[in-house]
């Protein structure tokens, strides 16, 4: 459920805060700190104490789950995941999820946002809709900016369908430090755009799968926020250009 509600109407202001660290994080965060405190405790170990804690703080901002304020005009697709637009391409939609049940067979433009370790991992579906199909794959840990990663890595894709029978899919892709996909959702699932759905731990990537007659709102190179970000609108297809400075 949303916890803000906001417009870009003259009002009071938003005040910035700690994001909280999400819930699968927090056994870690654990372990961290208490191996930390052990190594404190021994006056001759206490230099690697100081390494352990900057090893702590980034396993509490690697598991942050911070509040994101999303757009609520129908025809928005938002970014799935924090991280730099690598890839913009036409491909067809993964043999698992394509098909008459699924995206069909027609070649779809795909966008693919790579997460570093230093990203938000948590991510959140595009659109709002009925999970139809999740699908979970095991397979190889290659570099997640890699194009064949779409094809050989550990990933898990989604198909979620809107209330006018628009479907969208994205997949998560385990990359070459992450070892693990997790969902928060199940088959059949309702879901607002830009809900949490699930993580991946440690860096990673994340493609979305366009329908026809939409193009990116977004430009390669350009950094992408979950659930914020809007990525494209349904039915748009005006190109967009632009300049690195």
């Amino acid at each position: 459920m949303s916890t803000i509600i906001s417009s870009n109407r003259p009002g009071g202001g938003i005040k910035w805060r700690w994001p909280s660290v999400h819930p699968e994080g927090r056994k870690f965060l654990l372990i961290a700190g208490v191996i930390t405190l052990c190594l404190w405790i021994l006056p001759i170990w206490a230099i690697f104490g100081w390494l352990m804690l900057g090893i702590t703080i980034w396993v509490a901002a690697f598991f942050r789950d911070p509040v994101r304020v999303t757009p609520t005009a129908s025809d928005v697709i938002v970014a799935p995941a924090d991280g730099l637009v690598t890839q913009i391409a036409e491909v067809p939609p993964p043999p698992e999820i394509a098909g008459p049940d699924g995206l069909n067979d027609a070649t779809m433009l795909r966008v693919s946002i790579f997460m570093s370790v230093f990203d938000v991992h948590i991510n959140r579906t595009p659109v709002a809709g009925t999970l139809r199909k999740l699908v979970y794959l095991p397979g190889k840990f290659l570099n997640a900016d890699l194009d064949k990663a779409s094809e050989e890595n550990e990933r898990q894709h989604f198909v979620v369908e809107r209330a006018d029978g628009v479907r969208i899919g994205f997949t998560q892709i385990a990359g070459l430090v992450a070892r693990r996909i997790l969902p928060f959702v199940s088959m059949g699932t309702e879901l607002s755009t830009g809900q949490r759905v699930g993580l991946i731990r440690f860096g990673s990537r994340v493609d979305v799968y366009l329908p026809a007659g939409t193009t990116p709102q977004i430009l390669l190179g350009q950094r992408a926020l979950a659930g914020e970000t809007v990525i494209a609108r349904i039915g748009k297809a005006e190109i967009l250009d632009g300049v690195g400075q």
